[in-house]
């Protein structure tokens, strides 16, 4: 409510038309999320910011310079939150982020920076959170929890703990804990992660969760004992359930790459769970996604073709939202006091913003910006991120061994629109005492090359499912949790074209082809972001995705599903700077076995 008493008193006059309304919207259907209706013959009055009144008649509210906006019996629409997304997937800087969704509709987002963080720590937070603070819509940020993501089985480029959590906590514009990815930790106990989120509760703010296993016995209840307060890991519909069954608020995304709403929303519209306990977030958007398709609108859109009530699905992304991190007393619906944060739409099942208000002032309207964006520069250190040894060769990329017979290979297996991954076995016969790829069983080369300290780190293993047909190699520096370099190919020459290539860019994502490049998107930014508009950003990474095809890869969103490789906090097998990772066991196994 009112953060002062001047506003207090300025939005009294205003309701009681003492004080004439800076803007005044006529004639809408308003959409009531606090009581699930839909009223027509809505006015809004809005002040200093905030609505001042919502009601049948705003008129004696008119004063001689109020702006008047007739909505003509179109819906007038809370703005929409996303609560757990990372602009770095975006490939963008949080204010070009912001330039792509919020003239769809959403007015203020919830993000979790853990990606700078594994690059810089807690200065590479400081960054985000700063340039959060003068956008024209709302920017919270979640303090990254898990830096590095699994201890011990990979290294980052910083580390963040109890400490940097505590200090966090105390800037403003910091709403809560990241994901707690390290959910092993928590069912373990360990001190680390438990200490994390303790500080975060004695702060009164929320702790974002991440239980990424199947397990739903003794140690999920155990992660939810721990403290974790909503999860978006699940992707089946006994998740959901079981989350919001132990006090949590399932979270249900809809991203670039993990589609993860249709089996869950179950539970609301076929099991009857009540839909107040949910929330709908991306997590992971691309610039081409955010360009071409959209933000909150593209879900709220899907979640109806799944069979939410519009009212429900809209529901589920403002004041369910709000109410979970404790805003709701500024935001997530349009009543007295809340910020005046509006959309204006003709079709609330075919969603798109007509005109979108935020903080009171009209900042687009079909689809064009209205206002200037805030500049924001990035020092040096944070655009030279990417510290190679050396050149790399051909060499560099050989899975050596003595066997000369079949061997077993432990081999990661991609699923398509989906994070996990599969832990696959082939018999492989070596070759002059190497491990080469196989086109025809579709068994490419995966490489993690060390990019923060220049160590000269290489670390091979192989995987399965981007079908490749042809020689060729991507490389990226998206590479979560750690960011470090991955490499795929089916040649070994190839891949080491495409690591150089890279490194010579400062980071972003390559594609090579017979020796030559053939798409890349720079993204200097930690090796994670650009510092271009996301419409720039989408053309270059379309070359990414043309690349991925004319290599023969046929996946939905190849380049996601590859920069999530090297999690290893995600089942079932990883690749790290340290080796194979076998997720299930949080223990590294060998590439090759008999």
């Amino acid at each position: 409510m009112p953060a002062s008493s001047k506003l207090t008193r300025a939005l009294v006059d205003t309701a009681m038309g003492r004080l004439p309304a800076d803007t005044v919207i006529l004639n809408g259907q308003w959409v009531c999320v606090q009581s699930g209706e839909i009223i027509p013959a809505t006015d809004i009055a809005i002040k200093d910011g905030h609505v001042a009144y919502v009601g049948e008649s705003a008129r004696h509210t008119i004063g001689k310079k109020t702006k008047v906006i007739d909505a003509k019996g179109r819906y007038l629409v809370p703005g929409l939150l996303d609560g757990h997304m990372h602009v770095e997937s975006g490939m963008v800087t949080v204010t070009e982020f912001v330039r792509a969704v919020a003239v769809r509709g959403t007015t203020g987002i919830f993000i979790d920076p853990h990606e700078i963080a594994n690059v810089f720590g807690l200065k590479g937070v400081k960054l985000m959170v700063d340039e959060a603070q003068n956008q024209p819509i709302h920017v919270w940020v979640q303090m990254p929890s898990c830096v590095p993501s699994a201890p011990g089985l990979e290294t980052p480029g910083a580390s963040i703990g109890p400490k940097e959590v505590a200090k966090a906590m105390k800037w403003k514009g910091v709403i809560g804990l990241g994901e707690m990815m390290n959910f092993p930790g928590v069912f373990m106990g360990d001190k680390k992660m438990l200490e994390e989120m303790a500080v975060t509760h004695a702060h009164g703010k929320t702790v974002g969760g991440h239980y990424a296993s199947p397990d739903l016995g003794l140690p999920f209840h155990a992660y939810a004992a721990g403290g974790a307060e909503d999860d978006h890991e699940g992707t089946r519909l006994e998740d959901a359930v079981a989350r919001v069954r132990q006090g949590m608020k399932a979270m249900l995304r809809y991203g670039s790459a993990w589609l993860d709403v249709a089996s869950q929303v179950k539970a609301v519209t076929e099991l009857g769970l009540d839909p107040r306990h949910f929330i709908l977030v991306t997590d992971d958007s691309h610039a081409q996604t955010l360009s071409h398709e959209g933000h909150m609108d593209r879900v709220l859109r899907h979640a109806i073709e799944q069979g939410l009530p519009p009212m429900t699905a809209i529901q589920m992304m403002t004041i369910n939202t709000a109410e979970h991190f404790g805003v709701a007393k500024e935001m997530g619906m349009i009543a007295p006091g809340r910020w005046a944060d509006v959309v204006i739409v003709e079709d609330l099942r075919d969603f798109h913003a007509d005109l979108v208000i935020a903080k009171g002032q009209v900042i687009a309207e079909q689809g064009k910006w209205k206002v200037s964006l805030p500049k924001f520069s990035y020092p040096a250190w944070a655009v030279n991120s990417v510290h190679l040894k050396k050149n790399l060769t051909a060499s560099d990329f050989k899975i050596v061994t003595s066997y000369t017979s079949n061997v077993k290979a432990n081999v990661i297996g991609v699923i398509e629109n989906q994070a996990p991954t599969r832990h696959l076995t082939f018999d492989i016969q070596p070759q002059n005492g190497e491990i080469k790829p196989d086109i025809a069983r579709d068994i490419a080369k995966i490489a993690l090359v060390e990019r923060h300290k220049g160590t000269g780190g290489v670390t091979v293993g192989l995987v399965s499912g981007f079908g490749f047909t042809e020689k060729c190699a991507v490389a990226s520096t998206v590479a979560h949790d750690s960011h470090h370099m991955i490499v795929v190919g089916t040649d070994e020459a190839s891949m080491a074209v495409a690591a150089n290539s890279l490194a010579r860019s400062g980071g972003g994502q390559v594609v090579v082809k017979d020796g030559k490049v053939i798409g890349k998107v720079e993204l200097k930014i930690a090796g994670l972001m650009s510092t271009e508009r996301a419409e720039a950003v989408a053309r270059k990474a379309e070359t990414i995705l043309q690349g991925f095809r004319a290599c023969g890869c046929r996946l939905n969103n190849p380049n996601m599903q590859l920069s999530l490789l090297a999690l290893v906090v995600i089942p079932e097998l990883r690749i790290s700077d340290k080796g194979l990772v076998d997720v299930t066991q949080f223990k590294f196994i060998p590439v090759l076995e008999k």
